[in-house]
């Protein structure tokens, strides 16, 4: 978040040394002021540029490749049962929870696929906890499984298909 205050310092300093003129009493024609609008305007643009390669770096500094751990959950394409909720442990520390609206069951229901955690892991053996409950055909359901993931070196990607009846886990 450091790199916020940098920007928003730096459109200060400018905006600042933008109205010096016109606080020393100097007149200011439109000419300069339609100038003076679009240096702004690219000064503004640098800084969203040079904002989404920070954002980019602190991704990559945060969660480096090698150690990187991406969970994903999904439901079978038409499944007509109604998912409220999904928590995620991992090695007993909760790491992601989530309540569904319509909309994003009706995404998962079409085929989407959740983005629910990114994190930096060890290689090696982790146990992966997954509850999730919800309703079918009017009765409501509850489920919790444990699996074992195993972490190399590089990034792991672990897809969480939930339904009624069973949650499986598919490792890549």
């Amino acid at each position: 978040m450091r790199y916020r205050e940098i920007m928003i310092t730096l459109l200060i300093a400018v905006l600042v040394a933008a109205a010096a003129p016109a606080a020393l009493g100097e007149t200011i024609s439109r000419e300069q002021l339609k100038g003076l609008d679009e240096q702004v305007q690219e000064i503004k643009s640098e800084v969203l540029a040079i904002a989404v390669e920070l954002n980019q770096l602190e991704e990559r500094l945060l969660f480096p490749s090698n150690t990187q751990l991406a969970l994903f959950v999904s439901v079978p394409a038409g499944s007509k049962f109604r998912l409220d909720s999904v928590q995620i442990l991992m090695d007993g520390k909760p790491e992601a929870r989530h309540i569904y609206s319509f909309k994003e069951l009706e995404a998962l229901q079409k085929g989407g696929v959740q983005h629910i955690y990114t994190g930096n892991v060890r290689s090696g053996d982790h146990d992966l906890q997954v509850a999730a409950a919800g309703k079918s055909g009017g009765s409501p359901f509850s489920l919790e499984e444990h699996f074992k993931v195993t972490k190399a070196v590089g990034p792991k990607f672990v897809e969480i298909s939930l339904s009624p009846s069973h949650i499986a886990v598919k490792d890549e």
